[in-house]
């Protein structure tokens, strides 16, 4: 919700009769604290960022009205987070959560993360106690369900997820005031299921698509998951990390952010090993926080990509 293009500003002056100052609620309530830490956390994700600001925008509004007693409902709130893994689902989620609370659409704010195996049960009656228990740790904040296309299996005649898909239908309609639903999960596989069950469809308001970061960003998301660790490239390292994510993005099971993170991890340990392996006396603060090329390029993707080893 940047000024320029601030969706909340009000005309009114603040203490007019019945008037309410939108831009003094969205700093207030702590709106703007919530999206001003979105967009530190999260590289890239304009259209995602966008629409929370949008969704956020119509809550205010909507608080407003009721606050000077004019017609108001309370908007559907369940939602739909499609795309690719690693792409910043949950902590958006999260961070949907806090704003809700902060708005008071929600009573506690807290976020319950489930998938299938948490809600379905493996016989006759086990289903629904499962399902019921974990509505009841969600009720005042958020249920997230990911890969939320698991639930119903229905190649399988005795799978049992479609009870657990009707006691969270009904839940979500009757008791939308205090629980909000987000179904995540890949975009294809989403609309499938969506398709095949409709009762979902009606229920789901803001169906939001989250897309794969750009090379720039995932090496900018490389760099800043380093520093949270006190760690940073040297220039021939960032050099070939760029490299790296231009090689493994083309490779099998590549997970966006998740990916980066695990190779980041695993460069650590080259690192460690390296610095192991020449330490013949005191290593300074810079040798243990610097990831050089060498660290890097050990990885195996290197290797797939000059056709030395097969991709699994």
């Amino acid at each position: 919700m940047a000024d320029a293009t601030m969706t909340l500003s009000a005309d009114t002056a603040s203490g007019a009769p019945g008037a309410v100052d939108l831009r003094a609620q969205y700093v207030e309530s702590g709106v703007k604290e919530v999206l001003d830490e979105l967009d530190r956390e999260l590289i890239g994700l304009k259209p995602v960022k966008q629409r929370i600001r949008e969704t956020a925008a119509l809550l205010l509004v909507e608080r407003a009205r009721r606050s000077l007693g004019l017609a108001h409902e309370t908007p559907t709130l369940h939602m739909s987070f499609s795309g690719n893994p690693g792409t910043g689902k949950t902590t958006v989620a999260l961070r949907m959560a806090n704003l809700l609370h902060r708005l008071g659409y929600i009573r506690k704010g807290h976020l319950v993360s489930v998938t299938r195996d948490d809600l379905v049960g493996q016989y006759i009656g086990h289903t629904a106690p499962k399902t019921k228990e974990i509505l009841k740790k969600a009720m005042g904040g958020v249920l997230f369900i990911d890969e939320a296309y698991y639930l119903h299996r229905q190649e399988n005649e005795r799978d049992y997820g479609q009870e657990a898909i009707e006691i969270l239908l009904q839940v979500m309609e009757n008791q939308r005031d205090d629980l909000v639903v987000i179904l995540a999960g890949y975009g294809d596989r989403m609309d499938k299921f969506f398709e095949s069950n409709p009762g979902f469809r009606s229920r789901i308001a803001h169906h939001i698509d989250f897309p794969d970061y750009s090379s720039d960003e995932l090496l900018r998301i490389a760099e800043t998951m380093l520093a949270r660790q006190n760690y940073n490239f040297d220039e021939p390292g960032r050099t070939i990390m760029a490299d790296y994510i231009e090689h493994r993005r083309r490779q099998p099971h590549f997970a966006n952010a998740r990916s980066i993170r695990n190779a980041l991890d695993r460069a650590r340990l080259r690192h460690a090993n390296r610095l192991f392996e020449a330490s013949n006396g005191p290593t300074d603060s810079t040798a243990l926080s610097t990831i050089t090329a060498e660290d890097i390029r050990g990885s195996r993707v290197f290797a797939r990509s000059t056709g030395k080893e097969k991709v699994p």
